[in-house]
């Protein structure tokens, strides 16, 4: 939560936050989660929606079918507002109780896919929620273009777990597909927060931006967002045991 806060501020907008799912970790892991009842989140939600200007808005971790409901009845009261969706499942480094999105709700998580402006999977999400195993970056490719067929209207399938010198992350819409290549940067041991920050940055830059929301818009926030992940990867910091942090500021605009 922290980290999409500073991502937010790093793309220019004002950061707000709904808590759907308390976690006990550090920079050594997730040992547990717990989503947070589905009334207490949209009491969160209504007072935030009711009193602040919301230009974009993403959902992360949200524990359940109850929460993954009270997500859609927000975005069916606010079908204009863009809305990102990273379909959180588990954390990269967790214990057996770190699970952020509970199996049973995956049916309810697919179907708010379809509402979303954007969903920005993983490798390991996509597989998890197509029932598909991803080798490359032609599955990449064939994936991601299954999720708008199965109703998602843009996605940034991410190739960070893939292996090779070159990262290839895939958008795709219903216009078809482009692939977006990166060089994998030497990092030793994994970083905190990469896929939560990526969606961040996404969706901040879409609330600070004034264009019309189209594929060319949804397009251009994602090339800026994966620009300033660059920077934030190659500046990684270490603030204790386990995995480093990404460094976000001003700068990275």
């Amino acid at each position: 939560m922290l980290a999409d806060a500073r991502a937010f501020v790093a793309a220019g907008a004002w950061p707000c936050a709904i808590v759907a799912v308390n976690t006990v970790q550090s920079t050594a892991g997730m040992a547990s989660a717990m989503a947070v009842d589905a009334a207490t989140v949209r009491a969160q939600a209504d007072a935030l929606f009711a009193n602040q200007d919301v230009a974009a808005w993403k959902a992360g971790a949200l524990g359940g079918v109850a929460n993954i409901e009270v997500v859609r009845a927000l975005r069916a009261a606010h079908p204009t507002v863009p809305f990102v969706v990273d379909p959180v499942l588990a954390p990269t480094r967790g214990g057996d109780g770190a699970r952020l999105t509970d199996v049973d709700a995956l049916d309810a998580l697919r179907s708010l896919l379809a509402a979303a402006t954007l969903v920005t999977p993983n490798v390991p999400e996509a597989e998890t929620l197509l029932g598909k195993t991803i080798r490359g970056v032609e599955d990449s490719v064939a994936a991601a273009c299954a999720m708008v067929d199965e109703g998602a209207s843009a996605v940034l399938l991410k190739g960070g777990h893939l292996t090779g010198p070159t990262v290839t992350d895939v958008f795709a819409t219903r216009a078809g597909a482009v692939l977006l290549e990166g060089p994998r940067l030497p990092v030793p041991g994994d970083f905190h927060g990469g896929g939560c920050t990526l969606s961040a940055l996404i969706t901040g830059r879409l609330a600070a931006g004034a264009a019309p929301m189209d594929d060319a818009s949804l397009l251009d926030a994602v090339r800026w967002a994966r620009a300033r992940m660059e920077r934030a990867i190659a500046r990684r910091v270490r603030v204790g045991v386990g995995l480093a942090v990404l460094p976000l500021d001003e700068e990275l605009r």
